[in-house]
């Protein structure tokens, strides 16, 4: 299949949308050949991290931009942290790659410690978007816990439109041990070239109806192909712009900037000529002067431009940050 031009002045490239669903097959290989070999599963292992102060900003201010961080503060000498540890971690495998959680030996990490404003442990946080957000204290019970880690993920994905990487039960099971030979991943569910080509080719065409057809096809059959949702997210963005006048449309905004949809329709607008940081920004703002009805409705079309531009895309980690920073 041929990359179509989607005609939106690098806003998106189909090409490099192929290009990452080629390198992650390439990598699903790898870890498939690696599984053979004996060699351990790392995304098993990547569900609980032992964090310090040097890697804190990668391990988990910007991991937290993909997947919610949850952290559990904690001691050697502390007893109810050896209780409240082991079934954190549990419930982190048990969860496959919804969250991610950080484990952090306060008597190493003094700074850390102090930078959240803990007052005893264990102590555990969560981190979203870079925003840190306060769980709980205390070895609490486990259906509390899991109160708590389902309303994270709902909020993660609800505000801020992120979402742990699954890993297979398998997979989660053998972090247990660190260990253990993995069965090959499945084939993933397809081919969808043919479809995809010709969803490409009613882009061309301007049949953004068709287009938007066949991506749905394709994801009621499989939900995370990645050229699909891309392709759909471009497809619906395209329609919604055409045949607006931009002149008119920025004079609108600009005369009645508490007019969320006249924000919206700007940000679409500047999507499609490739200013993502201007469309980014303007939502944000507006995410951060309204409330209610159009607080949601400005929030959701920014999802919405994440999803076009890309989750990988530096522009939509930082805009990821700055919206976690304006609704906490």
């Amino acid at each position: 299949m041929q990359p179509r031009n989607m005609s939106m002045s690098g806003a998106v490239d189909l090409a490099a949308v192929k290009a990452a669903a080629e390198a992650k097959e390439k990598a699903e290989a790898a870890r498939a050949q690696a599984a053979r070999d004996g060699v351990p599963a790392p995304g098993a292992d990547a569900l609980v991290i032992d964090v310090d102060e040097a890697g804190f900003q990668q391990e988990v201010l910007q991991r937290s931009t993909e997947v919610p961080v949850v952290v559990d503060f904690w001691a050697e000498w502390c007893q109810p942290c050896k209780q409240l540890s082991p079934l954190l971690e549990r419930l982190t495998r048990e969860y496959a790659g919804r969250f991610v959680l950080a484990k952090i030996d306060v008597d190493a990490n003094q700074m850390l410690f102090q930078q959240f404003g803990v007052q005893s442990i264990p102590a555990v946080f969560a981190v979203v978007g870079g925003q840190a957000i306060p769980l709980f204290q205390g070895a609490a019970p486990e259906p509390q816990i899991r109160q708590v880690l389902d309303e994270l993920i709902k909020v993660a994905e609800q505000q801020f439109g992120i979402v742990g990487r699954p890993v297979s039960a398998e997979d989660a099971a053998a972090g247990e041990d660190g260990a253990g030979t993995q069965e090959a991943p499945e084939e993933p569910a397809g081919p969808y070239d043919g479809v995809l080509a010709a969803a490409g080719d009613a882009l061309d065409r301007g049949d953004l109806g068709g287009a938007i057809q066949a991506y749905q096809n394709v994801l009621s059959d499989d939900p995370g192909n990645l050229e699909a949702k891309l392709g759909l997210a471009q497809a619906e963005l395209l329609r919604r712009v055409e045949g607006l006048d931009p002149a008119a449309v920025r004079k609108e905004a600009a005369d009645n900037p508490a007019d969320v949809e006249a924000q919206i329709r700007v940000a679409d607008l500047d999507l499609v000529g490739g200013h993502v940081e201007d469309a980014f920004g303007r939502l944000v703002d507006t995410v951060a002067r309204t409330a209610g009805e159009d607080r949601q409705a400005a929030r959701v079309r920014l999802l919405e431009l994440f999803e076009v531009v890309g989750g990988d895309d530096p522009r939509v980690v930082a805009g990821r940050q700055a919206l976690a920073r304006v609704l906490f």
